[in-house]
């Protein structure tokens, strides 16, 4: 069993099936550790920054380093070393032993210190800084309390600091505090004042202190960590207030953590915030039912008021555990690096806090290569064991091997990038698995591209088993990705098959598209009647290959096609269109008749023609045609409707070519329709037409009717009226009689409206001009006379001077004012007279 437990990985615990990842990761320390303890047991270890001290069952003490090689060996006593002290440079070190003997000495100087005492001395203790001449110090216990000092001439001087509380078993010295403890409890000592500032009794006093020794451990200078039994407190050491001292030491001890533990302590250390926790542990057998050793565990807990919580917890396999005591158990740390040591007689563990690597390692043991990805990646400049590729390619083979084929294929574009080699290596795994289909969504088209070999491998896979994800491929993939004419062929093979597949047939056309043959790509594209067929046309300028193939676009979308025809009329032209759809009469309709609408004059040469294919196809939009076209033939297009009795259109070309009284008699007798008879009278305006239509309706009461409800304005009503046949059933006569009053009677409303409006207006502007010329005019030193062109005012303002200035604002001197012929007393404005302006009369003579 035991043989079988020196086999066994520290690194197991009981926790190894959970899904909580361990805080902590151990491994053993070996090299010159384990040929240390083939032949002796370890009794004690101290550890250092830079090394470790150990202390051995057959007194011996060893200097490793911390891989466990053996740097330094000092025999010290034949028998057990009980405890090892360094100061905080490393540079002394203090050992006491089970014979009572205690050595302090240098380790790089000749400076040592030898001491014999008449009982085993089971702790030393050096101080901190025992390097500096004034803190040269130690102290030791066995039943009491010593320490020593170097005083004058070298010599060291002993002093009691306690006794008569039993056998000194732990003393831990930090700063100026020194705290031991002892069967009763843990004491504190402040160097400074030389005073005992707290006792923390023990809590459960029947275990044997020497089986179930006190756990001691300072946190920082003024925190110190205490474990006895299954009993944890945390005690902080503070400053007391002036006005509290009195009599009392100026520093107490504060207990502000504690709590209990479900097995015995066998040691503490602190690691940030948080404890670290060695037990020693007891079971009963299941095949025996006696209670034996276990192995011991490591927690770390987080401590609360009044209780803790755990954060994790490891059973370590060491050797020979089976045979330990709680005593036999140590457990010491490094400040600097968060390194654990346990101690066990015949073993030395450490556990070291786990790294990102670790991290990762545990999420790749437990397949979660996601979160390792991550981990990776977010780590990558701290990270030294793993790389992101190893992980991301473990990754992808974990989805292959649990089928999930697209998710390991989505995941190669971010894992692969542009490394080649491995975009082809996984390829043709998913080759052979049969999944190339998924994979072929996510490879790479542009920087990096494959072998053409890689793509053609893919389309030939798909080509086999899916046309739709063929075509979706080539429409997806670049046309340089694979070697066109080998896939080209493929595709034509198949077709031998399926001639009438329309997938492969389209896609062969947009591989010939890529191959330039654009010929080939539309006769397909025609054949199919596919929409991309004019984009194809306007993106490679394929006009001249559609000259015959008029009418197969235009049979396709006629309305996309004209439109296409008459946009590119430089490239096909007008007579071309119409030659090639000279046999389908209803689709040259449509072409002529869009090109009109564009432009009235471009296909005049076809406008005779136009008359019988609207007539034919498209009735409703012949007689617009008719009042646009300035090009049609108008004898044609009456012969043409005549024949077909095209009424509307007939009477329009009548009445066009000069023959409104044929046009108003078609209209009639033909359309016998009265109010269209009237409206074509209004619009000729030609009063015969009215006599022709009074003289057909005298006979025609209907006819009447409309005539008294319409000429109201246009005919006088009496007209009509006389030659009414007496005796004449007119329908709605009354009516029409009422509506003609009416008319009258709004016409003369109207008329004298306006005549109201006139008036008004008129004499508005006789106000507002009358308004204008009683204003006055400036006259000033810039205006000249408009006859003499001198100053309208003399230089001298003595002189006597008459000017007249007229509403026009010209300005004369009287002398220089031509005298006109006429009686009347009126003068006018010379320059507006003669302009033909209209005479402006004079507004003022100014005279002085």
């Amino acid at each position: 069993q035991e043989t079988r437990s020196n086999e066994e990985s520290t690194d197991e615990s009981e926790e190894d099936e959970s899904e909580e990842e361990p805080k902590l990761k151990y491994e053993r320390l070996s090299n010159g550790v384990t040929e240390i303890l083939q032949k002796d047991a370890a009794s004690c270890m101290t550890v250092h920054e830079k090394f470790l001290a150990l202390g051995t069952h057959y007194g011996k003490v060893y200097l490793l380093d911390v891989q466990g090689n053996i740097t330094q060996k000092f025999d010290v006593s034949p028998v057990k070393i009980n405890q090892i002290s360094l100061d905080e440079s490393g540079e002394h070190m203090g050992v006491c032993s089970e014979d009572g003997k205690v050595q302090v000495f240098g380790l790089y100087s000749a400076e040592e210190f030898h001491e014999m005492f008449d009982c085993p001395i089971k702790i030393v203790a050096v101080h901190p800084h025992f390097v500096r001449s004034h803190f040269k110090q130690f102290v030791t216990g066995g039943k009491k309390l010593l320490l020593y000092e170097r005083g004058w001439m070298n010599r060291w001087k002993p002093s009691v600091l306690h006794e008569g509380e039993g056998n000194i078993r732990n003393v831990k010295w930090r700063g100026h505090l020194i705290a031991w403890a002892n069967n009763m409890g843990v004491k504190i000592l402040d160097m400074i004042s030389k005073q005992r500032i707290t006792n923390v009794p023990r809590d459960d006093i029947s275990l044997r202190p020497d089986m179930y020794p006190c756990s001691l451990c300072w946190k920082d200078n003024l925190t110190l960590i205490i474990g006895w039994g299954n009993s944890v407190k945390i005690c902080s050491v503070k400053e007391r207030h002036a006005s509290e001292m009195r009599d009392l030491p100026n520093r107490y001890v504060e207990i502000v953590f504690q709590f209990d533990t479900e097995f015995y302590i066998s040691g503490l250390a602190p690691l940030c915030d948080q404890l670290v926790i060695l037990s020693y542990v007891k079971e009963i057998s299941e095949k025996t039912e006696v209670e034996c050793c276990a192995r011991p565990r490591l927690d770390i807990v987080q401590p609360l008021p009044e209780s803790c919580e755990e954060i994790s917890s490891d059973a370590l396999t060491v050797r020979g555990f089976q045979e330990n005591e709680c005593r036999d158990y140590h457990l010491e740390y490094s400040e600097g690096e968060s390194l654990f040591y346990i101690i066990s007689p015949r073993d030395v563990v450490v556990a070291k806090e786990r790294d990102q690597d670790d991290h990762i390692d545990w999420l790749l043991e437990k397949k979660k290569y996601e979160e390792a990805l991550m981990a990776a990646e977010i780590s990558q400049k701290t990270i030294k064991k793993h790389k992101i590729l190893d992980i991301g390619l473990a990754y992808i083979n974990h989805l292959v091997e649990k089928g999930e084929y697209d998710l390991a294929a989505r995941k190669c574009q971010k894992i692969l990038g542009k490394n080649t080699e491995l975009w082809e290596f996984e390829v043709y795994k998913f080759k052979e698995i049969g999944q190339l289909k998924a994979i072929s969504r996510y490879l790479p088209r542009r920087d990096p591209v494959l072998k053409p070999l890689i793509y053609e491998m893919v389309l030939h896979e798909f080509l086999e088993s899916d046309y739709e994800g063929f075509a979706t491929l080539i429409k997806e993939w670049p046309g340089d990705l694979y070697n066109n004419t080998i896939i080209v062929q493929a595709v034509v093979d198949h077709l031998k098959k399926d001639p009438q597949n329309r997938t492969l047939l389209q896609t062969l056309a947009e591989l010939y598209t890529y191959d330039q043959r654009y010929g080939r790509a539309l006769e397909i594209y025609l054949t199919l009647r596919h929409k991309d067929v004019f984009q194809l046309i306007h993106k490679h300028n394929l006009f001249s290959s559609i000259r015959d193939k008029i009418v197969l676009l235009m049979d396709f979308d006629s309305e996309k096609a004209v439109d296409m025809l008459l946009d590119n009329e430089d490239k096909i032209s007008i007579d071309r269109v119409v030659e090639e759809l000279e046999n389908r009469p209803e689709l040259q309709h449509v072409y002529l008749h869009k090109l009109f609408k564009r432009d009235h004059h471009k296909g005049q040469r076809y406008h005779e023609k136009q008359i019988s294919l609207y007539a034919e196809y498209d009735r409703p939009n012949l007689l617009p045609f008719l009042r646009d076209s300035t090009h049609c033939p108008l004898e044609k297009a009456l012969e043409i409707c005549q024949q077909r009795n095209l009424v509307e259109e007939t009477v329009y070309l009548l009445s066009r070519m000069g023959n409104s009284r044929s046009a108003l008699k078609m209209i009639m007798e033909e359309l016998q329709d009265v109010d269209k008879a009237i409206e074509f009278a209004k619009e000729q305006d030609d009063g015969e037409l009215w006599e022709d239509l009074i003289l057909y309706s005298i006979d025609k009461p209907p006819f009447i009717t409309g005539l008294l409800n319409n000429i109201g304005t246009h005919v006088d009503p009496i007209l009509l009226i006389h030659r009414i046949k007496e005796g004449m059933e007119i329908p709605n006569l009354r009516d029409s009689l009422v509506k003609i009053l009416q008319d009258y009677n709004l016409q003369i409303l109207l008329r004298e409206g306006c005549k109201k409006i006139l008036v008004a207006d008129s004499l508005s502007l006789l106000k507002k001009m009358h308004r204008t010329q009683m204003k006055g005019v400036l006259v000033d030193e810039e205006n000249i006379c408009e006859s003499c062109l001198s100053p309208i005012l003399p230089s001298d303002a003595s002189k006597s001077f008459n000017v007249v200035v007229f509403h026009c604002r010209h300005m004369f001197h009287k002398e220089c004012l031509l005298v006109s012929n006429t009686v009347s007393p009126v003068q006018f404005c010379n320059i507006c007279s003669a302009k033909h302006r209209g005479p402006g009369s004079a507004i003022l003579e100014m005279k002085k």
